[in-house]
């Protein structure tokens, strides 16, 4: 077998012309389902970002809330109700909104404001500059040193702005787990600072963020929470809600799935075609072998070798030019939003192996067809 291995190789890469047109093909296919899968992955990672940088194990919100930006505001007496539920270690509450400022030179930015306990501040970012402590000073906020961080003009410790009114001063630079979405800068500061200089309605708390004793107890909590008309779901879970909302409830995941599916039909047909001519070109060679003995199950398996190793290389080169491109896209522009995952590889690789046996069926139908004596007649 070793030696019709060594056949069915240099009758596949002999012929340079089809053995370049193969790999191009499957590794273009390749690089568009992984460039494809990867943006989703990283616009539902950039969505979560919220979740992810604050860390809570479990979050309570509203039951009509999709998405960590949309969210709606709970009365204070659910933070009572639920600091009571046996099993919470501690519950303390969480402002998300939106807000304009006015930065130094008189322009206006939209930004995204946190507002974390003013007790425990948990949530907090980690600080490349500046003390954590300088948050409870007059007028202080964190700003998040990431991609959008330019369009405060990049602000210093020091740095003062106006919102609604209200002076602001930048007490310290931090830096997050994960970006966010739409391209809107973030700033993090005390709960009730936050309600005070943003305008709101007559509830405030967007988010009640709970440490339970064990995790036994989160599925006790849930239910009890549940029995107040609200919805508590762990870090991963709420995770999950949004992924699942930008998944089937925007025209997002449909334009992902069909530019997926695009890419793997111009894979497959330019593969198969390309090899099924392959195997035409090569017909009289696969007759001699199989008049000088080699048996229908040999000749099969130099085939599926020949497919396999086609699809294996095209696949290699297509990953590997997709995260050369998501490298060089994320140099020149930080906030691109792309992520190759194991899922996306996975996904890509049985793609590439149903290309690979497509193709192996072709050429094996045209090659158990064929009989010796019409070679030599020939």
């Amino acid at each position: 077998m070793k030696g019709l291995f060594k056949i069915a190789f240099k009758l596949l890469v002999n012929d340079k012309g089809k053995f370049a047109a193969l790999l191009i093909g499957i590794t273009f296919a390749v690089f568009l389902m992984v460039q494809m899968t990867s943006i989703f992955s990283g616009v539902l990672q950039s969505a979560s970002s919220v979740v992810i940088n604050i860390g809570a194990k479990i979050w309570i919100m509203d039951p009509a809330v999709n998405t960590v930006a949309n969210s709606i505001p709970m009365p204070d007496y659910v933070q009572d109700a639920v600091r009571s539920i046996a099993g919470v270690k501690y519950a303390v509450p969480l402002y998300s909104g939106g807000a304009t400022l006015k930065l130094r030179s008189g322009s206006f930015q939209s930004v995204t404001v946190l507002g974390l306990d003013d007790t425990s501040l948990l949530g907090r970012p980690e600080l490349l500059e500046g003390n954590i402590e300088d948050i409870f000073a007059e007028n202080g906020f964190l700003v998040v040193k990431d991609a959008e961080i330019e369009k405060l003009q990049n602000p210093h410790i020091g740095t003062e702005f106006e919102l609604n009114d209200n002076r602001g001063v930048i007490v310290g630079i931090a830096k997050v787990a994960a970006n966010g979405l739409f391209g809107i800068p973030s700033l993090y500061t005390t709960y009730n600072r936050a309600i005070q200089y943003i305008p709101s309605s007559r509830f405030t708390t967007s988010y009640i963020l709970v440490e339970p004793k064990d995790d036994s107890s989160i599925e006790f909590i849930k239910q009890e929470v549940a029995k107040l008309g609200y919805l508590a779901v762990t870090n991963t879970e709420f995770r999950d809600k949004i992924s699942t909302y930008y998944k089937y409830k925007t025209g997002l995941g449909t334009n992902i799935l069909l530019m997926t599916i695009i890419s793997f039909v111009v894979g497959l047909s330019i593969s198969g075609q390309t090899f099924y001519t392959f195997i035409l070109e090569n017909l009289d060679k696969f007759g001699a072998l199989k008049a000088i003995g080699a048996k229908s199950h040999e000749l099969m398996l130099m085939i599926v070798f020949q497919a396999g190793f086609t699809a294996l290389t095209g696949y290699g080169l297509g990953v590997g030019l997709c995260t050369l491109m998501i490298y060089l896209a994320k140099m020149r522009l930080p906030n691109y939003a792309s992520a190759i995952t194991y899922t996306n590889l996975g996904l890509a690789f049985l793609m590439v192996l149903i290309i690979a046996i497509f193709s192996s069926y072709i050429g094996v139908r045209k090659v158990l067809k064929i009989e010796p004596f019409d070679v030599f007649r020939g």
